[in-house]
């Protein structure tokens, strides 16, 4: 029986993307602070994963998937998206990926810029950060394709009805859009969002402010609280 081992390289690059890798130790962390009740953080790898526009040519996404594709149970992932967007085919590996081997442990950063494809994968992760002046948008997909008559229609339907419902899950069952909003989006129209928008909808979990982590709620009363002050 041959045993194949992950390999011990803390860094994998592609065309558009680059993968890190943090071995981290076992550690008791903090949940009650009151009742001074902890949890035991078991051993475990960090991939941090920072990702740029979908659209590779060349074979480097491989090693970086397959990288990915050796993690634990136990391992954790961390999108850094700055992303104008790109190949939605491309994204849904990523989607893939994240619902084999990091369901329910992915972290999304949208660090500085989330658009198209770029902002579908930050609305995958489990817990979203955002930053002050973090960029957002949705869309529909743009495509095109060639063929004869018959083909080309077949195509172009099928293409449309598995995307809409790839799109749909992702941002319509989790809250993000209305289905109004969702069927607007279909024929044309783009939904830009700044950080406060992202906090009051959800699609952002936790703001990075002055230093320190906060959640969306705390984050929408401290710029609440800033705007009563300003007009006094």
């Amino acid at each position: 029986m041959t045993t194949v081992k992950s390999s011990d390289k803390k860094e994998f690059s592609s065309e558009r993307h680059t993968l890190y890798i943090k071995e981290i130790a076992e550690r008791k962390k903090l949940v009650d602070d009151e009742k001074k009740l902890y949890e035991l953080v078991p051993k475990h790898k960090k991939y941090r994963f920072y990702v740029g526009i979908f659209f590779e040519l060349r074979r480097g996404l491989h090693a970086v998937f397959n990288e990915l594709k050796n993690a634990s149970e136990k391992d954790t992932l961390e999108l850094v998206i700055n992303s104008h967007g790109g190949l939605v085919f491309e994204g849904k590996q990523f989607y893939n990926l994240i619902q084999e081997k990091f369901y329910g442990r992915t972290t999304a950063y949208l660090d500085n810029i989330g658009y198209s494809m770029g902002a579908l994968l930050f609305s995958m992760a489990d817990k979203r950060v955002v930053y002050e002046y973090s960029d957002f948008m949705y869309h529909n997909y743009f495509g095109g394709a060639h063929g004869k008559g018959g083909e080309l229609k077949a195509r172009v339907n099928y293409s449309a009805k598995t995307l809409e419902r790839f799109f749909h899950d992702i941002i319509v069952k989790r809250g993000f859009l209305s289905e109004d909003e969702f069927q607007q989006m279909l024929v044309g129209q783009d939904y830009w969002m700044d950080t406060k928008e992202l906090c009051k909808r959800g699609i952002a979990t936790h703001v990075i402010l002055e230093g320190k982590e906060i959640t969306a709620k705390e984050y929408l009363k401290k710029i609440k609280g800033k705007k009563k002050k300003s007009k006094k």
